[in-house]
């Protein structure tokens, strides 16, 4: 029988020697770039509500953003065995209105004052697990749109439009929850997830699925052969380690960091939401500098840079104290170093996840390297909780900095250090 994604590859048309070109990629890319947009500004509108508006301490900030994030840990693999048995447009087309009515019903909840904790809890949890659906899908469409020497650049393309989002999506969540209302803010992301739901929806490339059989595999069968797939390939193997390690400290040390902002270095919301926004650049110019460096260094030698670098810089941040006229620009700098270095770590992974990863497990692999590298965060975020409210800030950030520079280490010590110009061919 043949898998989803090659059905899509024997019967689509080519695609255009400029991706530009090609207007099922474009509505794609606008799709994408909205939805990455409201989603960055629904990750700090909510946060930024709860410690600004309803004083919400380290322990309720580090559930709240748990809450978020769990639905990494507990979908992912269902998300996976799913998403490779179902047309992506159609998951990501559903899944955008599934965000646009849970924002807006918190929206509505805040003009009624009725949006406390337990109705951002509610509406965390269920973007957060609308967003694993879109994110696995998003991945695995783009293979069915484009050919195999052009994934590097399909993906600096939309890893450019999620750098977008992180430019105005962390900035307007910041200022609406400041200036404005927690529910205008939360409206705001809503109409991002709509105006994704309208490009999407427009694609026009048919694409197949397998014919349903008598007896289909069952899910958790599906999931194995996910699992099985990735954990006997030594690179997506390293992927997955490196990246638990990287996404755990991240998470643990983004909650301190959050509360870090506003009671150590006394900055308005606007400002934090200014200094999470820097990485948007940062990160346009790593997806900018992931479509040529890897082919001209090699892959790995830009993998382990990137990560040291981008990783590194939150090392600094500790040292920053109050809110002279030099705090924000420092920030900034950080957050820009961050941004392009991580970028350029995401863009050459996903290539070379979906390089070696056949057609048909594509969506099966993605979601398996979200679970095991993001399923920590949830516990990352109640540990950086927990440590800011025993250690205190500026230490608690000193030390979850520190743990993200693991994943570089163990990159370096694999053999994605060794990977050379050219992607390695699929298995």
């Amino acid at each position: 029988m043949p898998s989803a994604s090659s059905a899509v590859s024997d019967s689509r048309r080519p695609v255009p020697s400029s991706l530009w070109r090609d207007g099922d990629f474009r509505r794609l890319w606008v799709g994408q770039t909205a939805s990455q947009l409201g989603e960055h500004a629904s990750l700090v509108v909510l946060p930024l509500f709860a410690v600004l508006t309803l004083n919400a301490g380290a322990g309720q900030l580090g559930v709240l953003r748990a809450v978020g994030q769990a639905p990494i840990l507990l979908l992912s693999l269902f998300v996976g065995a799913w998403v490779d048995r179902w047309r992506t447009r159609t998951v990501m087309v559903l899944t955008d209105v599934g965000r646009t009515l849970a924002l807006g019903a918190a929206a509505v909840a805040g003009f009624l004052g009725w949006l406390g904790l337990p109705a951002l809890f509610v509406v965390a949890f269920a973007v957060g697990a609308l967003s694993v659906f879109f994110d696995v899908a998003y991945q695995a469409s783009l293979v069915g749109l484009v050919e195999r020497d052009q994934l590097v650049r399909g993906n600096s393309a939309l890893e450019g439009s999620r750098s977008a989002a992180q430019i105005g999506g962390p900035a307007l969540g910041g200022a609406l929850v400041s200036l404005l209302s927690a529910p205008i803010a939360a409206a705001s992301s809503a109409l991002f997830f709509a105006l994704s739901f309208l490009s999407i929806r427009r694609i026009r490339r048919t694409e197949s699925i397998p014919e349903p059989s008598k007896r289909p595999p069952r899910v958790w069968r599906r999931i194995h052969e996910g699992l099985r797939f990735v954990v006997g390939e030594t690179l997506l193997r390293t992927v997955c380690l490196a990246s638990a390690a990287f996404q755990f400290s991240f998470a643990a040390m983004m909650t301190v960091y959050l509360l870090f902002l506003p009671r150590e270095l006394h900055l308005s919301g606007t400002a934090v939401g200014l200094a999470l926004a820097a990485t948007g650049p940062g990160a346009l110019l790593g997806s900018m500098l992931a479509a040529r460096l890897p082919s001209r260094f090699g892959h790995g030698p830009v993998l382990v840079s990137a990560a040291v670098l981008g990783d590194g810089a939150f090392l600094c941040v500790p040292a920053m104290h109050g809110s002279s006229s030099a705090t924000v620009p420092a920030l900034l700098a950080v957050s820009f170093v961050f941004g392009t270095g991580g970028q350029l770590v995401n863009v050459t992974i996903m290539a070379v996840r979906q390089a070696v990863t056949p057609d048909g497990i594509q969506g099966r692999a993605a979601a398996t390297i979200t679970f095991t590298g993001m399923g920590l965060t949830p516990l990352g975020s109640l540990l950086g909780g927990l440590l800011a409210e025993e250690w205190g800030l500026r230490t608690s950030l000193l030390v979850t900095a520190a743990g993200m520079m693991l994943s570089p280490v163990l990159m370096a010590l694999s053999p994605l250090a060794r990977l050379g110009r050219a992607l390695p061919e699929p298995l």
